[in-house]
């Protein structure tokens, strides 16, 4: 029996079409033919191309399971960490994540819920959707770097000039475990130089002399 129509499964059909053949090769003819039924019908369920890309914006970001709570910088870690991970899942999708806009209700509800977690760590509203882009943009753009599908093999250089980058490539620069410590020591130095300009509700500041304030 046909598996039942809904807008989640042409987005999961139209996911295991671009893992297959990249963003050339999505389009709604390729995806009625993969869910067995008339282009036409896909309408019903998403109004055009732009709606499925941003649908598939919509479902890397629903498989985040992080909820921002608590310490701002551990789920802002953890998030960052969610993200490279499903991203590098999917490596053809790394393109269209790095230029759509966050445009349907269920990618603009986590923006939400991390940017009200922000402003009760004491950030503005503004301040928070910066934090929030300074973070994901450069979790997109770590991900395009490591792996995106246009990276051109490692060359093979002489280093002989060269001795620090020659030791660099000796304890294992470019390998999966290096692309893992470059991005956790980057996001940790992005985390740790942010700070809201105002102390989050509820909390005290010292004066010089140690007194409570």
């Amino acid at each position: 029996m046909r598996e039942r129509m809904s807008r989640e499964r042409v987005l999961e059909a139209a996911l295991e079409l671009l893992d297959r053949e990249g963003a050339a090769g999505l389009s709604m003819r390729k995806l009625g033919k993969a869910l067995g039924v008339e282009a036409m019908t896909l309408y019903y369920y998403v109004p055009n191309k732009d709606a499925v890309l941003d649908g598939l914006v919509e479902l890397v970001l629903s498989r985040v399971t992080v909820e921002p709570a608590g310490d701002w910088r551990v789920w802002g870690k953890a998030f960052a960490e969610s993200i490279r991970a499903e991203l590098l899942r999917h490596p053809a999708l790394m393109p269209v994540v790095a230029i759509r806009p966050v445009a349907t209700p269920g990618a603009l509800g986590l923006v939400e819920r991390a940017a009200a977690a922000l402003t009760e760590a004491g950030f503005t509203a503004r301040e928070a959707l910066h934090v929030i882009n300074a973070l994901s943009t450069f979790v997109i753009g770590h991900t395009l770097a490591e792996a995106g599908p246009d990276s051109p093999d490692q060359p093979d250089l002489d280093l002989a000039d060269y001795p620090v980058l020659a030791r660099a490539v000796a304890d294992g620069l470019g390998t999966p475990e290096d692309h893992r410590e470059r991005f956790d020591l980057a996001v940790a130095a992005l985390l740790s130089g942010l700070a809201p300009r105002t102390p989050a509700t509820g909390t005290t500041t010292r004066t010089r002399t140690g007194r409570r304030s």
